[in-house]
Protein backbone atom coordinates (compact mmCIF):
# COMPACT_ATOMS: atom_id res chain seq x y z
CA UNK A 1 0.00 0.00 0.00
CA UNK A 2 0.78 3.63 -0.86
CA UNK A 3 1.15 6.62 1.73
CA UNK A 4 0.21 8.87 -0.95
CA UNK A 5 -3.04 10.38 -0.57
CA UNK A 6 -4.93 10.16 -4.20
CA UNK A 7 -6.27 14.24 -4.86
CA UNK A 8 -9.96 12.72 -4.28
CA UNK A 9 -9.60 11.75 -0.65
CA UNK A 10 -10.03 14.19 0.99
CA UNK A 11 -13.16 15.12 -1.01
CA UNK A 12 -14.31 11.51 -0.06
CA UNK A 13 -13.81 12.43 3.75
CA UNK A 14 -15.63 15.70 3.46
CA UNK A 15 -18.57 14.09 2.20
CA UNK A 16 -18.37 10.94 4.69
CA UNK A 17 -18.07 14.17 7.34
CA UNK A 18 -21.12 16.20 6.03
CA UNK A 19 -23.47 13.36 5.26
CA UNK A 20 -23.11 11.82 8.89
CA UNK A 21 -24.10 15.07 10.21
CA UNK A 22 -26.73 15.26 7.71
CA UNK A 23 -28.00 12.02 8.30
CA UNK A 24 -28.27 12.98 12.23
CA UNK A 25 -30.31 15.89 11.30
CA UNK A 26 -32.45 13.62 9.02
CA UNK A 27 -33.14 11.10 11.33
CA UNK A 28 -34.71 13.30 14.35
CA UNK A 29 -36.50 15.04 11.19
CA UNK A 30 -38.01 11.75 10.16
CA UNK A 31 -38.24 10.58 13.62
CA UNK A 32 -40.61 13.29 14.91
CA UNK A 33 -42.24 13.45 11.37
CA UNK A 34 -42.90 9.54 11.46
CA UNK A 35 -43.91 9.46 15.73
CA UNK A 36 -46.64 12.61 14.92
CA UNK A 37 -48.28 10.72 11.97
CA UNK A 38 -47.90 6.78 12.91
CA UNK A 39 -46.69 6.54 16.99
CA UNK A 40 -44.34 4.14 17.46
CA UNK A 41 -44.67 2.68 14.07
CA UNK A 42 -43.86 5.74 12.62
CA UNK A 43 -40.97 6.46 14.90
CA UNK A 44 -39.26 3.38 13.99
CA UNK A 45 -39.99 3.29 10.59
CA UNK A 46 -38.54 6.64 10.17
CA UNK A 47 -35.18 6.18 11.58
CA UNK A 48 -35.14 2.76 10.32
CA UNK A 49 -35.33 4.19 7.10
CA UNK A 50 -32.37 6.79 7.59
CA UNK A 51 -30.09 4.49 9.23
CA UNK A 52 -30.25 2.08 5.82
CA UNK A 53 -30.09 4.54 3.33
CA UNK A 54 -26.94 6.31 5.21
CA UNK A 55 -25.24 2.75 5.73
CA UNK A 56 -25.85 2.12 2.53
CA UNK A 57 -24.28 4.95 0.57
CA UNK A 58 -21.21 5.26 3.17
CA UNK A 59 -20.38 2.29 1.63
CA UNK A 60 -19.60 3.34 -1.74
CA UNK A 61 -17.44 6.05 -0.11
CA UNK A 62 -15.56 3.70 2.39
CA UNK A 63 -15.01 1.71 -0.21
CA UNK A 64 -13.63 4.46 -2.41
CA UNK A 65 -11.47 5.72 0.42
CA UNK A 66 -10.26 1.85 1.40
CA UNK A 67 -9.32 0.95 -1.92
CA UNK A 68 -7.34 4.43 -2.55
CA UNK A 69 -4.77 3.14 -0.23
CA UNK A 70 -3.13 1.02 -2.96
CA UNK A 71 -2.99 4.00 -5.21
CA UNK A 72 0.55 3.48 -6.98
CA UNK A 73 0.34 -0.36 -6.34
CA UNK A 74 1.46 -2.13 -9.54
CA UNK A 75 -2.69 -3.75 -9.49
CA UNK A 76 -4.18 -0.70 -7.73
CA UNK A 77 -6.99 -0.34 -10.60
CA UNK A 78 -7.88 -3.89 -9.88
CA UNK A 79 -7.65 -3.67 -6.26
CA UNK A 80 -9.94 -0.70 -6.84
CA UNK A 81 -12.98 -2.03 -9.18
CA UNK A 82 -12.81 -5.22 -7.19
CA UNK A 83 -13.39 -3.31 -3.90
CA UNK A 84 -15.87 -1.10 -4.98
CA UNK A 85 -17.44 -3.03 -7.45
CA UNK A 86 -17.65 -5.64 -4.41
CA UNK A 87 -19.17 -3.28 -2.03
CA UNK A 88 -22.06 -2.67 -4.81
CA UNK A 89 -23.10 -6.10 -4.94
CA UNK A 90 -22.69 -6.42 -0.92
CA UNK A 91 -25.09 -3.43 -0.92
CA UNK A 92 -27.36 -4.93 -3.69
CA UNK A 93 -27.70 -8.38 -1.79
CA UNK A 94 -27.81 -7.24 1.52
CA UNK A 95 -30.57 -4.75 0.32
CA UNK A 96 -33.18 -7.22 -0.83
CA UNK A 97 -32.45 -9.46 2.05
CA UNK A 98 -33.52 -6.30 4.57
CA UNK A 99 -36.30 -5.47 2.24
CA UNK A 100 -37.94 -9.21 1.65
CA UNK A 101 -37.25 -9.49 6.18
CA UNK A 102 -39.09 -6.44 7.00
CA UNK A 103 -41.90 -6.24 4.24
CA UNK A 104 -44.34 -7.83 6.02
CA UNK A 105 -43.15 -6.83 9.55
CA UNK A 106 -45.95 -5.12 11.89
CA UNK A 107 -44.20 -2.58 13.72
CA UNK A 108 -43.24 -1.02 10.07
CA UNK A 109 -45.24 1.87 9.02
CA UNK A 110 -44.46 1.12 5.00
CA UNK A 111 -45.48 4.83 3.39
CA UNK A 112 -42.97 6.55 6.39
CA UNK A 113 -40.24 3.29 5.66
CA UNK A 114 -40.18 4.53 2.04
CA UNK A 115 -40.18 7.96 2.30
CA UNK A 116 -37.21 7.90 4.64
CA UNK A 117 -35.19 6.12 2.86
CA UNK A 118 -36.12 8.45 -0.28
CA UNK A 119 -35.30 11.63 1.96
CA UNK A 120 -31.84 9.60 3.02
CA UNK A 121 -31.12 9.27 -0.93
CA UNK A 122 -31.76 12.93 -1.54
CA UNK A 123 -30.16 14.14 1.27
CA UNK A 124 -26.91 12.36 0.24
CA UNK A 125 -26.95 13.82 -3.16
CA UNK A 126 -27.64 17.24 -1.90
CA UNK A 127 -24.43 16.53 0.10
CA UNK A 128 -22.56 15.12 -2.79
CA UNK A 129 -23.45 18.20 -5.01
CA UNK A 130 -22.32 20.80 -2.21
CA UNK A 131 -18.94 19.22 -1.61
CA UNK A 132 -18.26 18.51 -4.94
CA UNK A 133 -19.34 22.43 -5.78
CA UNK A 134 -17.63 23.61 -3.04
CA UNK A 135 -14.07 21.72 -3.08
CA UNK A 136 -11.45 22.30 -5.64
CA UNK A 137 -10.20 19.33 -7.02
CA UNK A 138 -7.54 20.11 -10.17
CA UNK A 139 -8.79 19.06 -13.45
CA UNK A 140 -5.40 17.03 -13.99
CA UNK A 141 -4.44 14.89 -10.61
CA UNK A 142 -2.25 12.64 -9.19
CA UNK A 143 0.45 12.97 -12.03
CA UNK A 144 3.87 13.76 -12.48
CA UNK A 145 5.94 15.75 -15.43
CA UNK A 146 9.03 14.37 -16.47
CA UNK A 147 11.93 16.67 -15.34
CA UNK A 148 14.16 16.53 -18.40
CA UNK A 149 13.08 15.55 -22.27
CA UNK A 150 15.23 12.52 -23.09
CA UNK A 151 15.55 13.68 -27.08
CA UNK A 152 17.34 16.68 -24.94
CA UNK A 153 20.23 14.96 -24.00
CA UNK A 154 23.50 14.20 -26.89
CA UNK A 155 24.08 10.79 -27.39
CA UNK A 156 26.68 9.55 -25.02
CA UNK A 157 26.42 12.40 -22.94
CA UNK A 158 25.62 11.87 -19.14
CA UNK A 159 22.90 14.49 -18.10
CA UNK A 160 23.63 16.64 -15.47
CA UNK A 161 21.88 18.00 -12.34
CA UNK A 162 20.49 21.08 -13.90
CA UNK A 163 19.81 20.00 -17.04
CA UNK A 164 21.03 17.98 -20.39
CA UNK A 165 24.70 18.38 -21.20
CA UNK A 166 26.10 21.26 -22.74
CA UNK A 167 28.53 20.31 -25.01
Amino acid sequence: MSPNPVSSTPILRTTLIWSAVATAVLAVAAGVIGFIVAQGEGLVSGLLGVLIAAVFLGITGASILIANRWYGEPLYVQFFFAIVLGGWLLKLIVFFLVIVVLKDQPWIEPVIFFISIVAGVLMSLVVDALVVSTMRLPNVSDSSLPTEVPEDVAPGAAPTEDGPSRS
